[in-house]
């Protein structure tokens, strides 16, 4: 179900599955929503008591002043502090979701009981030809859906169509998402991480696309290596395993949070 809070004048979208079992807060990556991990709550059942918020910027969350680490990271606690949840929880996130949940751990080891990471790197640089620079074409709204969804050019399928928003005023459709919002968040991302995936001491898991492209495999093996508690998952995919291996990623955070 969708519930709403408001942190600073801003509206926080969030999806709570429900559910008797404990709770595991999970992060998506940019340019998704919380509905993403509907099917990691169906595979949980009752056992996870999943809440998945749209993070600033996303989904039917407000567009936000800046798209810092502090700054998701402070939506993340207001989220666990309105929905009265003060004992350690799960915190699971995927790419931009992954590195946030390594800095709330970092930052609130308190508030963290369990860190799973999925394909989030630690070393972030900038890269020639950047494959997010498609986002420079994109248009944040249009009459038709058909002209958002050709503007939106290679993520078109995988991530904007089956999230397109209506206007309100009913004079077109909007992304789910501000283009610049993107760009702004990526570039945030950028620099080393090594201080924060070392800053939390809580059990983690690392899932790795053993063929990312946005992690390699010589920094995961180090992550793991040098994180003491730290759990590998190696999947056969690319840095979007969890949309083409849903099964095998539910199947290796089911099985890590089972044995906490």
């Amino acid at each position: 179900m969708r519930h709403t809070l408001t942190i600073d004048g801003r509206t926080l979208s969030y999806r709570d599955f429900g559910g008797p079992g404990r709770p595991l807060l999970a992060l998506h990556g940019g340019m998704s929503e919380g509905i993403a991990f509907t099917g990691l709550a169906d595979a949980l059942g009752e056992r996870w008591r999943v809440v998945a918020p749209d993070q600033r910027g996303h989904g039917d969350s407000d567009r936000a002043p800046d798209y810092s680490r502090a700054g998701y990271v402070a939506d993340a606690v207001a989220l666990l502090d309105h929905l009265g949840l003060r004992a350690p929880v799960a915190v699971l996130g995927y790419s931009l979701g992954g590195l946030n949940a390594c800095h709330l751990a970092a930052a609130h080891p308190g508030r963290v009981a369990a860190l799973v990471n999925i394909d989030a790197a630690v070393e972030i640089q900038p890269t020639g030809g950047d494959w997010m620079g498609f986002l420079h074409a994109m248009r944040y709204t249009a009459p038709t859906r058909e002209e958002l969804l050709e503007a939106a050019g290679p993520v078109g399928s995988r991530f904007v169509e089956p999230a397109l928003r209506p206007l309100p005023d009913g004079s077109g459709w909007r992304l789910p998402f501000h283009p610049q919002d993107m760009l702004d968040s990526v570039e945030s991302c950028r620099g080393d991480h090594w201080d924060a995936w070392l800053g939390s001491d809580c059990p983690a898991l690392l899932v790795h696309g053993t063929h990312s492209r946005s992690l390699p495999r010589a920094q995961a093996d180090a992550m793991v290596t040098r994180r003491p508690g730290t759990s590998y998952a190696p999947l056969d995919g690319d840095h979007f395993v969890p949309f083409t291996d849903p099964r095998g990623v539910h199947e290796a955070v089911g099985k890590f949070l089972a044995a906490l």
